[in-house]
Formats: structure tokens, C-alpha cells, sequence
């Protein structure tokens, strides 16, 4: 999937990728694709409620060599 811009999330643990999703997200316009990777098992639940709650899209999410993949479109 295309994406405008990637954060690594790696080795933080909750909530932390959940806040650095959301201060990646501010930079961005409308439309955009933000690619997030985590290892953080909880971040599965977490960004599916994040996306749900602020109105961004949960476009996919996925896993990558045993990390956490999701794309999540900005509202």
C-alpha cells in the first residue's frame, strides 16, 4: 500500500505509539496515509480504537517480521 509518511514505533510500549501515532498525524493533511510500525502487542486493539475515536481510517493493518503493521488515513 502507498503512504505518505512512516513512524517506527519500535520497543515503545503503550500508550507511547498510540501518542507518537497522533503527533504524526498532526503534521499531516487530509487524505494522507500514515504507515505505523510497532512492536507493542497491545497496539493492535489500541490504534483500531485510536482510528475509531479521532475519525481517521484504519486503512490495513497487518504484521511484518514479527512487528505490527497499519495504515491509517488522516480525516
Amino acid at each position: 500500500m502507498e503512504f505518505n509518511k512512516e513512524y517506527d514505533a519500535s520497543g515503545l510500549a503503550c500508550p507511547l505509539p498510540i501518542v507518537k501515532t497522533k503527533k504524526a498525524l498532526s503534521d499531516m493533511t487530509s487524505g494522507q496515509v500514515l504507515r505505523v510500525i510497532s512492536t507493542d502487542p497491545g497496539s493492535v486493539c489500541d490504534m483500531a480504537a485510536f482510528a475509531e475515536q479521532t475519525g481517521n481510517a484504519l486503512l490495513e493493518q497487518g504484521s511484518e517480521n514479527s512487528k505490527f503493521v497499519f495504515y491509517l488515513k488522516k480525516a
